[in-house]
């Protein structure tokens, strides 16, 4: 069993920071938002993403997908009362010369084994596609 840790402190009304093992991440708390750093909503599309690459890093040797590159665009949707994401579409182009059927297996282990997408996917629709680019 694996057991996370992160500390998040508010610096002023215009943000706070998030800080993990020697990592610092500056957090957008402003009422009014700003443009220098990700929001809690932004923050859950990019640990979404994050996991999908993690995931892909970690099943790519052991099914023997040899990629290039990877981009990820996230998409959610949020509902305003009670505030929550409605959904969260992703799109994964793959820069690789897999086939089709190594392109779904990859993506079929994204879905199974990812922590943050099985905590996220019960609570929200969660879907995505993953394509060549």
């Amino acid at each position: 069993m694996l057991e996370y840790k992160i500390t998040a402190r508010r610096v002023d009304e215009h943000g706070s920071i998030a800080q993990c093992k020697d990592a610092e991440l500056v957090i957008d708390t402003d009422l009014k938002g700003r443009k220098d750093a990700f929001n809690p909503a932004e923050l859950l599309l990019a640990a979404v993403a994050a996991c999908i690459l993690k995931n892909m890093e970690r099943v790519a040797p052991m099914i023997h997908f040899e990629y290039r590159g990877v981009s990820i665009s996230m998409y959610g949707d949020r509902q305003d009362s009670p505030p929550k994401m409605n959904s969260i579409e992703y799109d994964i182009e793959v820069d690789t010369d897999e086939t089709e059927h190594k392109l779904q297996l990859m993506h079929n282990n994204i879905k199974k084994f990812g922590t943050v997408y099985n905590t996220v996917a019960p609570g929200t629709e969660l879907s995505g596609v993953i394509r060549k680019t």
